[in-house]
């Protein structure tokens, strides 16, 4: 059975998947009311694998990368053991080269990082759909991930959800109190990016550097913005955009998510 929609969770601090008190913890505890169905296997895009070509994982058996500093004792001990997707990795790299990306590398050794793990932690705590990453080269720009995202498509068609894991704003410098309001960059931001979504206008969305206000402060470097731009491409054409949740932490930090469907033909 195939998968109808795409999305892009933001996952903001790696503590969520312990710490009840963030908003958005109950939204991915609920994820399957969201979409209720099981898919296959699960290709996530993460903000926290950045290089120089696209890359996937090719593992039988994820480990689980603790890749942050500084955080309680019990975040270190936490293992989210999901079989790998090897055959699922093979197919993402021939869709991607197939595309013209010029290179696309392999990665026998890694596993998930906690943009991949801590949401799939909450979402599906049984750990038992295969998952394969792919990471983001936030040297190229929207288009290009938009692109990629294009290529990846007929994943959905085998059952395959394909996750873009980012945060919706990401300026770790400008993290608040707990429950201090959104600045105005932050919130004026957010609304831009909603109503560019909800209005289809993706080609400003792909174009969000010298598009969107504060998008510099908003973020400072692309990698949690650009795998927006993958799950948006992978919707399909005339992809129609809706909100699945919004929340705010640390003042700056938007948990605000979106899932993508293809529309119907013009």
């Amino acid at each position: 059975m195939g998968v109808k929609e795409t999305f892009y969770i933001s996952h903001g601090s790696p503590t969520l998947c312990i710490d009840e008190s963030i908003p958005a913890r109950q939204f991915l505890t609920a994820w399957k009311d969201i979409f209720p169905q099981k898919p296959s296997a699960i290709l996530v895009i993460s903000g926290h694998w950045d290089t120089k070509f696209p890359t996937v994982n090719v593992v039988d058996r994820n480990e689980t990368i603790h890749d942050f500093y500084g955080f309680p004792k019990i975040m270190y001990q936490l293992k989210y053991a999901a079989p790998g997707a090897p055959e699922l990795a093979k197919r993402v790299k021939e869709l991607l080269e197939a595309s013209g990306i010029e290179r696309v590398e392999e990665d026998r050794k890694r596993g998930l990082d906690h943009g991949a793990w801590v949401p799939l932690m909450l979402m599906y705590p049984e750990a038992d759909i295969p998952v394969c990453q792919l990471s983001v080269s936030s040297h190229r720009d929207g288009s290009f991930h938009y692109e990629m995202g294009r290529a990846l498509a007929p994943l959905k068609e085998d059952g395959v959800l394909i996750i873009g894991s980012g945060s919706a704003t990401h300026n770790l410098r400008a993290i608040g109190p707990r429950n201090s309001p959104p600045p105005t960059w932050a919130s004026d931001f957010i609304a831009w990016l909603k109503h560019s979504l909800l209005n289809a206008r993706y080609e400003e969305v792909k174009r969000y550097e010298e598009k969107a206000p504060y998008a510099r402060i908003a973020h400072p470097w692309p990698d949690h913005f650009v795998p927006l731009h993958v799950a948006l491409g992978a919707a399909g054409e005339n992809a129609e955009a809706r909100v699945i949740h919004e929340s705010w932490d640390g003042g700056s930090f938007s948990y605000a998510s979106f899932g993508f469907k293809a529309g119907t033909p013009t």
